[in-house]
């Protein structure tokens, strides 16, 4: 075990180098043989996934730890003034979400297996999935924010090329199209950040900024440090989905569902709270900054869980399910603890791809009728689905002992350190999300069987990978905990608190009362909801129309941005072009005059130079005064 694990630490770069490898392989030369692009794809997954339990020994067993990680780097580019490193960083915090990514990614290669047969598309979806995963764990792995931002942008490549995969539907194709500019707003704020910190400090390394930033501050201040992260900071809020930048993420749900759930639990939407978790050195002493991140995640957090009420389609309601829960996330680093946000990250990509392909289970059964209205009594036709999906609505519910309890609490714990009026929303946003969680459970399985469906359990390729992320909706929460994950996983001291049982049993007395007003109002069929829909008004309206955010972009699009450019259009044919006709016409009109003047006449020519001559002879001498004094010129 000790030889297998330094392997895997010492060759961590092929956690990343062999799932790259599949989709070239792939690419070029399995496009046309489904039976060996599947294989080849999880069979390099599997390795990684190997080598990642390896690295994770190594981590636990050498006693690698945020403050002393293991490092491998080479010089990439060099000249003077300006040296970027290429390597791997290795310590906890890199290796609970490789750990994640590895995981999630290949569960969802088993089960795709089953859920994309016969698709047309089957080995190109293989290889992109291949190139997302390997996006994402290069980008874990990385030294510096340079090395970082390339994956980083390859992550949001493979993100369009995923979202948009069914290319000859409109919706596909629009969707990809809007998360990949939605993101690159994100983007273009992170890269002038990075920039920004090269120029102020000289490097992008995260640990020789994690040394270099807090001598800066206390010699001058914070103010031009919390415009950089503030930068900075817009990267995550795009590609992690926060209000304003969150209206790509419920689109996402237009590629395969297997695609949704890799999106939504493990690759794209962490990827931003892990950039904060790398660079938390630079984070923690800019008070504004966390701030304004705390503040931000939990108005994002209920903003979404307030949608998720009203929406009928299973997979957007999961969706924006996700947006509240990374909101939670970005909550608990605003409120520095890094340690609550990491957990959550773990626990919620093991009960968000449960849903996610317990959704994709269900759709698959009844022909991708997404409106759960029109679902109703899966229970008795679908009861290994039914079972489990039960458990990731416990799980994300955050009902004792599941895995969501004990990492959305630590969570509501950092926040009542910090902040009373933080502490209640979240609170709101957890009872919030026990309901909408519940209402689609009802409404979907425990209702009445709609008999126009003929629906039939999946299949073992998609049940297997639903049961092992089942058992760690169950027990990825207490374990972790029991072993002292906030030992390791963290910035700063070790925290060895136990469970806050006040905020723990408020916690899920709130969920419980979520789950009973969802029976209360759905539990007997339509007739109630539809009844409360109507006297909500125009509450159930902006819920239902997301806040017509939407519509808002479209508006500002049309009449702003089309305007402005309508304007531009404008100044420059009638203005800019105005100016340069005139100029060339003028040229035209002096040269035309200009041309008499040349007869090819030598008289003439004699004739001018000798008046040229008499007036400049002339003009001398008034200027010398030689007339007014009678001398000589």
């Amino acid at each position: 075990m000790n030889l297998w694990a330094d392997f895997s630490l010492h060759h961590a770069w092929l956690i990343p180098l062999l799932p790259a490898l599949a989709f070239l392989v792939i690419s070029f030369f399995f496009l046309k043989s489904p039976w060996l692009a599947a294989r080849l794809a999880i069979a390099a997954m599997t390795a990684s996934f190997a080598l990642t339990l390896g690295m994770g020994w190594a981590v636990l067993s050498t006693g690698i730890t945020v403050e002393a990680p293991f490092v491998m780097k080479t010089v990439w580019y060099s000249m003077p003034g300006l040296s970027v490193d290429m390597g791997v960083l290795v310590d906890p915090i890199s290796a609970t979400l490789l750990f994640v990514v590895t995981l999630i990614t290949l569960m969802v290669l088993i089960y795709s297996v089953g859920y994309m047969a016969g698709d047309p598309g089957y080995c190109r979806f293989f290889a992109f999935i291949s190139l997302f995963a390997s996006s994402m764990l290069a980008m874990g792995l990385a030294t510096n924010f340079l090395q970082m931002f390339i994956f980083w942008e390859l992550v949001g490549l493979c993100s369009y090329l995923l979202i948009g995969f069914y290319f000859y539907k409109i919706s596909a194709r629009e969707a990809g199209k809007k998360a990949f500019m939605t993101t690159r707003i994100g983007d273009f704020g992170l890269l002038l950040g990075i920039l920004l910190l090269q120029m102020m400090f000289g490097t992008l390394d995260f640990a020789a900024l994690g040394l270099k930033v807090p001598a800066y501050v206390a010699s001058h201040g914070t103010a031009a440090l919390t415009g950089v992260a503030i930068l900075i900071f817009m990267g995550p809020v795009a590609k992690s989905g926060q209000f304003p930048l969150h209206v790509w993420l419920p689109d996402a749900m237009e590629g395969p569902t297997p695609v949704s759930a890799l999106i939504h639990a493990a690759t794209m939407v962490v990827a931003g709270v892990y950039l904060i978790a790398r660079s938390f050195g630079l984070f923690h002493v800019l008070p504004g900054a966390m701030t304004l991140i705390a503040w931000l995640g939990v108005f994002t957090a209920l903003f979404a869980a307030f949608i998720a009420l009203t929406q009928k389609e299973i997979k957007r309601i999961l969706a924006f399910s996700t947006i509240s829960q990374l909101g939670f996330m970005m909550l608990a680093l605003g409120v520095g603890s890094l340690t609550a946000s990491m957990f959550h990250l773990m626990t919620h990509a093991f009960f968000k791809a449960l849903l996610f392909l317990g959704a994709g289970s269900i759709l698959h059964a009844i022909h991708d009728q997404a409106d759960i209205f029109k679902m109703g009594g899966l229970r008795k036709s679908m009861p290994a689905t039914c079972i489990m999906m039960g458990i990731a609505v416990m799980a994300i519910s955050g009902i004792p002992p599941f895995a969501g309890f004990f990492s959305k609490d630590e969570i509501l714990v950092a926040a009542a350190h910090v902040s009373v009026p933080l502490y209640m929303l979240a609170s709101l946003a957890a009872f919030l999300t026990a309901f909408y969680m519940a209402r689609l459970f009802i409404v979907a399985f425990l209702g009445e069987p709609n008999p126009h469906n003929h629906p039939h359990e999946s299949g073992l390729s998609m049940l297997f990978p639903m049961g092992v992320l089942a058992v760690l909706s169950v027990i990825g929460g207490w374990l972790p905990f029991s072993l002292g994950f906030g030992d390791w996983v963290r910035f700063g001291p070790a925290h060895h608190a136990g469970i806050d049982w006040a905020v723990a049993g408020a916690s899920t007395v709130i969920s419980l009362t979520g789950f009973a007003l969802a029976w209360f109002i759905y539990g007997r069929g339509p007739r109630r909801s539809d009844a409360l829909a109507a006297k909500s008004g125009l509450l159930y309206s902006l819920s239902f129309n997301k806040f017509f955010v939407d519509e808002l972009y479209q508006w500002f699009n049309r009449n702003v941005i089309d305007g402005l450019g309508r304007l531009s259009f404008w100044i420059d044919l009638y203005v800019l072009g105005a100016l340069v006709d005139g100029a060339s016409r003028g040229t035209g009109a002096a040269g035309t005059e200009l041309r008499h003047t040349q007869t090819g006449q030598m008289q003439q020519y004699a004739a001018v130079m000798l008046s040229a001559t008499a007036i400049l002879v002339l003009l001398l001498a008034v200027l010398t005064g030689s007339l007014v004094k009678g001398g000589q010129i």
